[in-house]
C-alpha cells in the first residue's frame, strides 16, 4: 500500500466516525447517513468520541505525511488538527457539562426543514427520529449541566422559543407536504414539544442557581486558538499585530472621512462626524431586508463587471434569521451542505427584536444603516462566503474531508478581504468605504477582545470604551459584541488572522488578474493554501 492509499484509508475512517459521532454536523455538511441520530452528549458517549478520535490520530501519526502529494499534504495537516481538535474540546472544555448552547435542539432540525434535500418523506422520518431523541437529550442537560455561565443561560432562553416555534410550527409546515407521514411525525412532535417545555423549566432554574465564570483562562485560550486557527502565530503574535492593525486602519478610516467631508481636524472627530453622516440613510424592521436584497443584486453586478473572480451559478436567498439562533450574530450565511449535490444559499439577517427600546432600535439601524447594509452583503454573499462557498464545493480532493471541515480563519478572512477588494474599486463611494474601514476596525478590535476576554481579565467598561470609542461602534453593537465574546472563544479572531494571513500570502504571489486561483482549493487553513500556490 502506498502512502497516499495509507493516508486516505485513515482519513475515510476517521471522518466516518467523527460525522458518525457528531450527527448534526454530518447533516449539515449533507452526509445523510446519521439523520435519524443525535449526538451522543452524555460524558460516556462523549468519552467514547474521544477515544475513538485519538485513535485516529494515532494512526495518522503513522503515516509519512512528506511522501504525500500536497493537496493530501494540506488534508492530512487539516485532519490532524479535527482530531486534536476534538480529543481538546472533550477532554478540556467538556462543553456538554456546562454549556446549554450545546443543546440547542434547533440545529438538529434546521437544515432537515430548510434544504430540498434529501427528498421530504426522508426527511420527515429523520425529524420525526430526532424529536422523539429530544426526551433523551432534555434529561442528559438536567442530569449533567452543572453551573453553566449566566450569559449562556440567558441566550439558551432566548433562542429556545425559537426551537419551540420550529418543533410546532416548522415542522407541522412540512408536514403538510406529505399528509400521509401524520401518524409517524405529529406524536414524536409532541412529545418534543413535551421535552422542550421541561428543558425551558430546567433553563430558569439554572438561571437562578450559581453560575461559572466565562472566561476559558490563558492556557485554555492559549491551546484552543492554535487549535482553531491552524496557524504559526501565536495569541501573543495575533495580539500584536491587532494592536498594530488598530492603529493603522484608524489613519486610513481618518484619510477617507476628510474626504468625505471635505475638511480637516481633529481625527477621532472627523472621523465620528463622517460616519454619522453615512449614518442618516438607513433602514428599519421593514425594509432591511429588501435593502439586503437590493445590494446583493447590486454587489453581484459590480463582481461580473470588475471581472476580478468567477461567480458561480448557484441559488441565494435573502430570508429573517430564524429566532432559534439569534443572539450571536447579526448576519451569517448559511450554504447549502457542501457534500450535496444541490441547494440554496440563504442570506440571513436578524431584525430588532420586540422588546427593544425605539433608542436601541435607532442605534441599531445608524449602526447598519444602508452603506453598512452594502459591505454586509459584501461579506455575506457576494463576492464573499456566498460566491467563496459556492466555488469551494466545486473542489473535488481525494477524501471529502476539506469539505467537511472547512476553515474558519480562511472562510472569514476571505471574506473580510472582499470587502476591501469591493470598497477600493469604488463600490458604493466613500460611504461603503467608511463602513468597510469600520468593519476592519471591528475585526481587529475583535481579536483584541478574544483574547481579552479569555486569556485575561478585560471588564465590560474598558470592552465597551474600546469598541465605541476606537471603533467607532454603537453602544447597541458594542453591547451585543461583548455577549458574543463572552459566548465564543477563538472565532472573533478568525476574521483578523484570516485576513492578515492572506494579505501576506497575496502580497507574496504578486498582482492577480483573477482571484479563482486562491478559491480553487476549497476551503484550507491560509497557512495551508500557501503551501498549494507557492510549493
Amino acid at each position: 500500500m502506498t502512502e497516499a492509499e495509507q493516508f486516505r484509508q485513515v482519513a475515510g475512517a476517521a471522518l466516518d466516525d467523527l460525522l458518525a459521532d457528531n450527527p448534526e454536523r454530518a447533516t449539515d455538511v449533507g452526509d445523510h447517513r446519521f439523520d435519524d441520530r443525535l449526538t451522543d452528549r452524555t460524558v460516556e458517549g462523549r468519552r467514547a468520541a474521544r477515544d475513538r478520535a485519538a485513535a485516529h490520530r494515532s494512526a495518522l501519526a503513522a503515516v509519512d505525511t512528506t511522501a504525500l502529494d500536497p493537496e493530501d499534504a494540506v488534508d492530512a495537516t487539516v485532519l490532524a488538527g479535527v482530531l486534536d481538535r476534538e480529543v481538546f474540546a472533550i477532554d478540556e472544555l467538556a462543553e456538554h457539562t456546562w454549556n446549554p448552547l450545546a443543546y440547542n435542539l434547533g440545529e438538529a432540525l434546521h437544515p432537515l426543514l430548510t434544504r430540498e434535500v434529501p427528498a421530504l418523506p426522508d426527511r420527515l422520518r429523520s425529524i420525526a427520529a430526532r424529536l422523539d431523541a429530544f426526551t433523551d437529550v432534555v434529561a442528559t442537560a438536567r442530569r449533567q449541566l452543572v453551573r453553566p455561565p449566566h450569559v449562556h443561560v440567558e441566550t439558551a432562553l432566548l433562542q429556545h422559543a425559537g426551537t419551540v416555534g420550529m418543533v410546532r410550527d416548522e415542522v407541522s409546515r412540512l408536514l403538510a407536504g406529505e399528509p400521509g407521514l401524520r401518524g409517524v411525525v405529529e406524536p414524536a412532535q409532541q412529545r418534543a414539544l413535551a421535552a422542550l417545555a421541561e428543558h425551558e423549566e430546567h433553563l430558569r432554574e439554572l438561571i437562578e442557581g450559581e453560575h461559572r465564570d466565562f472566561r476559558l483562562g490563558a492556557d485554555r485560550f492559549d491551546r484552543k486558538l492554535r487549535l482553531t486557527l491552524q496557524s504559526p502565530l501565536s495569541p501573543a503574535d495575533v495580539l500584536s499585530r491587532a494592536q498594530a492593525s488598530l492603529a493603522e486602519v484608524t489613519e486610513q478610516l481618518y484619510a477617507v472621512a476628510r474626504d468625505h467631508l471635505g475638511r480637516g481636524g481633529e481625527p477621532a472627530e472627523i472621523i465620528r462626524t463622517a460616519l454619522d453622516d453615512v449614518a442618516r440613510d438607513h433602514p428599519d424592521d421593514t425594509t432591511i431586508v429588501g435593502a439586503a436584497r437590493q445590494a446583493l443584486a447590486d454587489c453581484t453586478d459590480a463582481v461580473r463587471r470588475l471581472g476580478i473572480v468567477t461567480i458561480p451559478d448557484d441559488p441565494v436567498r435573502v430570508e429573517v434569521m430564524p429566532e432559534f439562533r439569534r443572539g450571536v450574530a447579526v448576519a451569517y450565511c448559511d450554504p447549502p451542505g457542501p457534500l450535496e449535490p444541490v441547494g440554496t444559499t440563504s442570506f440571513a439577517i436578524s431584525p430588532t427584536p420586540a422588546d427593544w427600546s425605539p433608542e436601541r432600535v435607532a442605534s441599531f439601524y445608524r449602526e447598519y444603516n444602508s452603506a453598512m447594509v452594502v459591505d454586509l452583503a459584501v461579506h455575506e454573499a457576494m463576492p464573499g462566503h456566498v460566491l467563496q462557498l459556492a466555488t469551494a464545493r466545486r473542489f473535488a480532493g481525494s477524501t471529502p474531508l476539506r469539505a467537511a471541515y472547512w476553515s474558519g480563519s480562511f472562510v472569514e478572512g476571505w471574506a473580510v478581504h472582499a470587502e476591501r477588494i469591493m470598497a477600493e474599486a469604488g463600490h458604493g463611494g466613500t460611504p461603503v468605504r467608511l463602513q468597510q474601514l469600520k468593519m476592519q476596525l471591528r475585526m481587529t478590535i475583535n481579536a483584541i477582545l478574544d483574547a481579552g476576554v479569555h486569556a485575561g481579565e478585560l471588564a465590560e467598561a474598558e470592552a465597551l470604551d474600546l469598541m465605541t470609542r476606537r471603533g467607532f461602534q454603537e453602544e447597541g453593537e458594542a453591547v451585543g459584541k461583548w455577549r458574543r465574546a463572552r459566548l465564543t472563544s477563538a472565532q472573533l479572531s478568525t476574521y483578523f488572522v484570516g485576513y492578515t494571513e492572506l494579505a501576506d500570502l497575496f502580497a507574496d504571489l504578486g498582482s492577480l488578474s483573477s482571484y479563482d486561483a486562491v478559491l480553487a482549493h476549497g476551503s484550507p487553513p491560509p497557512a495551508q493554501l500557501r503551501r498549494l500556490l507557492l510549493p
